[in-house]
């Protein structure tokens, strides 16, 4: 059976809905292309910590220094049982950098594996990550984290990575993959195709269940469309033909990643399985097409990838120090799949070419519940890879009792002082600008525009020269 016209549309619907149907298509079908220019040979992986990470028990103050942060979190958080206390006993392996106030920090116990790539100077701790009026809803402030615009909260707007991709690359090409099931909302934009797949070797076109003794007919059928489409004078069938073509060597592509990878580097193919959990697995997925890329594999170019993890929804049996406890599992799991994860790309001789973000929609309150912590405001985020300068950055938020919200929440301000919040948005810049290479003035018209209103309570002044790349 030959694919038929209107299949043809319904898969590169399928494919690519929302790219066919954004509102900038008829008017800009092909942007600029830029790569030269942009990310070049280097690599930017965003992983999101679905749930609400609870940032306080995950840089954790040790020492009061010369303010009271330890004091406060004592008070804040209990002993006994489901008590979420971390003492300076549980911390001693994991120490980090100062506060500005002078407290000395440390990760849970759980980030062994994060504390040794914060040895190496590749880690970049980042404190007091928010934006104003924040949002306690899961679903409005992952959609505001994503989009980076405080302003949406109904998840139609643009990635901020998306509108880089938009703003530099071509329809026909594929310069992002989400590990996933669906295209994250980080990556969504209406310029660009998007490959989403959980594991490479599963990933096939769709052509269809009826039969597949007429597959290479199929096959022919879709590529002439697409090949008729793309050499259209209609910017909108050119489009569909450029981007359906791109979509099916990508499908034919990809999974032969998976053989490479395994019978090549079988002794790291071994060592995601010895982690055992579902964010190393998907760490190895990425690593087989940043292996494809650096072996010029034809029709693999991928250099934007996003994975997520889900369980920080910590509303009890939180845990502290104890292996048992939930939210140590959870930062185990992270920390030994990065550490495996750096360990396998410096093999690779990447390492220093790759920038992992980690994010959580928000954290969790400042005092705890009976067992756990319910939602809250701001938190740490994490900038990691080989080209990263480690250390940490910007200022713990103020968790003494008397300056949280009506809620325990510590509050963002952009007034100066020892607890300036990081405006997530900064940290967005940052890399926009230092690892993409993308024009402040450009950041600030296209993806990241300034709050209007009152510089002490709202983003009105930018900062893309945080210090975290060299």
């Amino acid at each position: 059976m030959a694919i038929t016209r209107r299949q043809f549309l319904k898969r590169s619907s399928a494919v690519s809905a929302a790219a066919l149907l954004g509102p900038g298509l008829f008017t800009n079908p092909f942007v600029r292309r830029a790569l030269a220019d942009t990310i070049g040979d280097r690599y930017l992986l965003v992983i999101f910590l679905d749930g609400g990470n609870d940032g306080l028990n995950t840089v954790v103050p040790v020492t009061d220094g010369g303010g009271t942060l330890r004091t406060a979190y004592e008070a804040a958080r209990g002993t006994g049982t489901g008590g979420l206390r971390l003492t300076p006993a549980d911390l001693t392996n994991t120490l980090i950098g100062l506060d500005p106030t002078g407290a000395q920090l440390a990760l849970h116990p759980g980030f062994g594996g994060l504390k040794q790539l914060y040895d190496l100077g590749q880690v970049a701790v980042i404190q007091g990550c928010g934006y104003p009026n924040y949002s306690l809803s899961h679903d409005e402030s992952r959609h505001i984290w994503m989009a980076g615009d405080p302003n949406n909260l109904n998840g139609g707007a643009n990635g901020w990575v998306g509108k880089h991709l938009a703003a530099n690359y071509l329809g026909s090409e594929i310069p992002a993959v989400c590990v996933s099931d669906g295209v994250a909302g980080e990556l969504r934009q209406t310029t660009t195709s998007v490959l989403a797949v959980r594991r490479l070797r599963d990933l096939g076109f769709p052509y269809d269940d009826a039969s597949n003794d007429d597959i290479p007919a199929k096959r022919a059928a879709f590529a002439a469309l697409c090949a008729s489409a793309g050499s259209s004078a209609q910017p909108g069938l050119q489009y569909i033909g450029t981007n359906g073509t791109a979509t099916l060597l990508a499908s034919e592509s990809y999974p032969a990643l998976d053989d490479l990878y395994v019978n090549d580097r079988p002794a790291f193919n071994d060592a995601y399985d010895a982690v055992d959990k579902s964010t190393a697995r998907d760490l190895r997925e990425v690593a087989k097409m940043v292996y494809g890329v650096k072996n010029s594999v034809p029709n693999v170019h991928a250099r934007f990838f996003q994975l997520s993890n889900g369980g920080y929804d910590t509303h009890s049996d939180q845990g502290a120090a104890a292996p048992d406890g939930q939210q140590y599992g959870l930062h185990q799991e992270l920390g030994d799949s990065l550490k495996v994860f750096f360990d396998d790309l410096t093999d690779m001789g990447v390492a220093d070419k790759m920038t992992v973000v980690v994010w959580s929609e928000f954290s969790r309150r400042v005092p705890q519940n009976d067992s756990g912590t319910d939602h809250g405001s701001q938190g740490p985020v994490f900038v990691i890879g080989g080209g990263v300068t480690g250390g940490v950055y910007g200022n713990h938020p103020n968790i003494d009792e008397a300056a949280l919200d009506d809620n325990g929440n510590s509050v963002y301000s952009q007034a100066a002082g020892a607890f300036r919040s990081t405006d997530f948005r900064d940290i967005y810049g940052t890399i926009l600008k230092h690892w993409l290479n993308m024009t402040e003035p450009a950041i600030l018209s296209s993806i990241l525009p300034l709050d209007g209103g009152n510089a002490n309570t709202n983003w009105t002044t930018n900062n893309f020269d945080m210090g975290f790349f060299t």
